[in-house]
C-alpha cells in the first residue's frame, strides 16, 4: 500500500464487487472498510430503495454526495454506491483523500449479475435500461479513476491481487 495510507476508494457499476471486493482488501491491507450504501442507510434509517421512493433520483444524489462529502477517513478502503459519480463534489471529496479504483465490468457480464436492478436501490430513471445506465455512466467512471481494473471473470481474489499489483 502507499506510505501515505490514503484511502482506497472503489468505483463501479451495482453488482460489480465492490463491497466483496473492499473487504478482501482492507482484510489484506490492514486497513478500515466503508460501505457508503450502508453508511447512508443507517444514517437515514431507511434502505436505498426507500430513500429512492421516497426522494426522487436527484434529492437521492444529493443525499448519497452530503453523506459522502462528511466522510473523514484516513487508512480506509471505501466501497461507493453505483451512484457516486453523479455527483462531482462526491468524487472530488473521494479523490483527494485517495486513490480512485473503477472496478469495470463489460455489460454482457454485468446483465448476469444484475437480475433486478429495482430491487437493489439502483438509481436509474423510469423506463431506463440497464444498457442505457451502463452507457451513461462508463464515461464518468473513467474520467474519476486513478485506476481501472478488469473484473470481469474474475474471482474477488483474483480482484484484490490485481488492485495490490496496480497499487504497487
Amino acid at each position: 500500500m502507499p506510505p501515505s495510507r490514503k484511502n482506497i476508494v472503489l468505483t463501479g457499476m451495482p453488482a460489480v464487487g465492490k463491497s466483496t471486493i473492499g473487504v478482501l482488501l482492507a482484510k489484506c491491507l490492514g486497513m478500515a472498510f466503508i460501505d457508503t450504501d450502508i453508511v447512508i442507510q443507517t444514517a437515514e434509517q431507511k434502505t436505498l430503495q426507500a430513500l429512492i421512493a421516497t426522494h426522487g433520483l436527484q434529492r437521492f444524489c444529493d443525499l448519497e454526495a452530503h453523506h459522502i462529502c462528511a466522510l473523514d477517513c484516513t487508512n480506509t478502503v471505501i466501497a461507493t454506491g453505483g451512484s457516486v459519480v453523479y455527483r462531482e463534489r462526491a468524487m472530488q471529496h473521494l479523490a483527494v483523500a485517495g486513490r480512485v479504483v473503477y472496478l469495470e465490468i463489460d455489460l454482457a457480464s454485468l446483465e448476469s449479475r444484475l437480475n433486478d436492478i429495482n430491487a437493489r436501490g439502483v438509481v436509474c430513471s423510469p423506463g431506463q435500461t440497464l444498457a442505457d445506465l451502463y452507457a451513461e455512466r462508463l464515461l464518468l467512471y473513467r474520467k474519476t479513476a486513478h485506476l481501472i481494473i478488469n473484473a470481469a471473470g474474475a474471482t474477488p481474489d483474483q480482484l484484490v491481487g490485481r488492485i495490490l499489483a496496480q497499487l504497487a
